[in-house]
């Protein structure tokens, strides 16, 4: 198969999923073509069989906001007459899917009847898609969607409480590739420089947005570490980074969280884990989750959204109402205090993880592709 996908090429988890399963279908001999404005993080490589399309924007003086979706739109439509595709797969409704449709609408015209895919990822619905400004557009785009996706069941259930949907929309939920989770007593999982042999290792990643409440990130890990001696690694970029500084150094913990900024490694990261927190307000699925649980580290997250869908309570870990650091920080502390029970809760996780492996997901996506190209013909 020929297939173009869209997304943004960012840390975050729809960028992650989108290039992961790109790359993954290239390894399987499909012909996979990139198009956004740049190489995604993940995208590590390009082959004959991967490619990868910038869509350029040029400077109007005339534009307050530059148009993205114009550029968006045309890229689509030149990359599928130059390579003949049969797929257009998007991730995020806004601005994706919006201009995947007048690409298709533009192709048409030209004989050509490109099927559109479009996957929902949380966001582009729960935050933005529902907003008086865009939920006319959005839900626009998903009708006229040819198969519409979305990671969870929750997001299904917000999508249609949110919006007048009339496409079926199935569920296919995010994945992870073993192939690149170093067992925990890999020579690269060298603990000990990071902390001492008696210290446990609580690690946090996302992209420090007010949503995923990292500052109850740093009262958790304050409240466990006074009882279970740790250290806390905190991943990832965004515009809480300087209050978060404030805050550890006015809790005196200056030296026991190590802000690593963003990486391309996060595997490598979480083996070292032994504790995962995850306080978001909202999480459509909560990939850094199973990321977490697939380095065997147990998860002390919110019940938001689809996180129940990953974490299971009392198994895998330990969910608590959003805000309730005092509930997650007895939690962390009860997993921690007990080297047998971290023991169990780590292979737990993993068993779980497992249930969200590549090969288990990437043929529902396949199934997908078959069924769209056939409807053509």
């Amino acid at each position: 198969m020929k297939i173009g996908i869209v997304c943004y090429p960012t840390f975050g988890g729809s960028g992650v999923v989108a290039t992961e399963l790109g790359m993954a279908l290239a390894q399987r001999g499909h012909h996979v073509h990139f198009i956004t404005y740049k190489q995604p993080v993940r995208l590590d490589f390009i082959s004959n069989d991967i490619h990868f399309h910038e869509v350029f924007v040029e400077e109007y003086p005339l534009f307050h906001f530059q148009p993205y979706e114009l550029a968006l739109s045309s890229k689509m439509v030149e990359v599928v007459q130059q390579y003949n595709l049969e797929i257009l797969h998007v991730h995020y409704a806004i601005p994706h899917a919006y201009a995947a449709y007048m690409a298709k609408q533009m192709l048409k015209e030209k004989g050509i009847d490109i099927k559109v895919v479009t996957t929902l990822h949380g966001t582009d619905i729960t935050l933005v898609g529902s907003h008086p400004n865009y939920k006319t557009a959005v839900e626009f785009s998903i009708n006229n969607s040819d198969v519409v996706t979305t990671v969870s069941e929750s997001l299904k259930k917000d999508t249609l409480r949110l919006f007048n949907i009339t496409k079926e929309i199935k569920v296919i939920h995010n994945f992870i590739d073993f192939e690149k989770y170093p067992e925990i007593k890999s020579p690269e999982c060298q603990r000990h420089t990071i902390a001492r042999e008696d210290e446990r290792i609580i690690a946090h990643v996302s992209n420090l947005r007010p949503v995923k409440r990292a500052s109850d990130v740093i009262d958790v890990f304050y409240k466990i570490q006074q009882e279970v001696p740790s250290k806390l690694l905190l991943v990832g970029e965004g515009p809480d980074r300087e209050h978060l500084e404030i805050q550890v150094r006015k809790l005196g913990i200056s030296n026991k969280v190590l802000f690593l900024g963003n990486s391309n490694e996060v595997n490598k990261l979480l083996c070292y884990s032994d504790l995962f927190l995850l306080p978001s307000a909202t999480e459509s699925f909560g990939l850094a989750a199973l990321e977490a649980m697939a380095a065997r580290t147990p998860v002390i997250s919110t019940n938001a959204g689809g996180l129940s869908e990953v974490n299971i309570q009392g198994v895998t870990g330990f969910l608590s109402d959003v805000g309730d650091t005092d509930d997650m920080a007895k939690n962390g502390v009860y997993i921690l205090e007990d080297l047998d029970r971290l023991q169990q809760f780590k292979l737990n996780a993993l068993k779980q993880a497992k249930r969200f492996s590549l090969k288990n997901i990437l043929p529902s996506y396949k199934e997908v592709y078959r069924e769209v190209i056939a409807d053509c013909c």
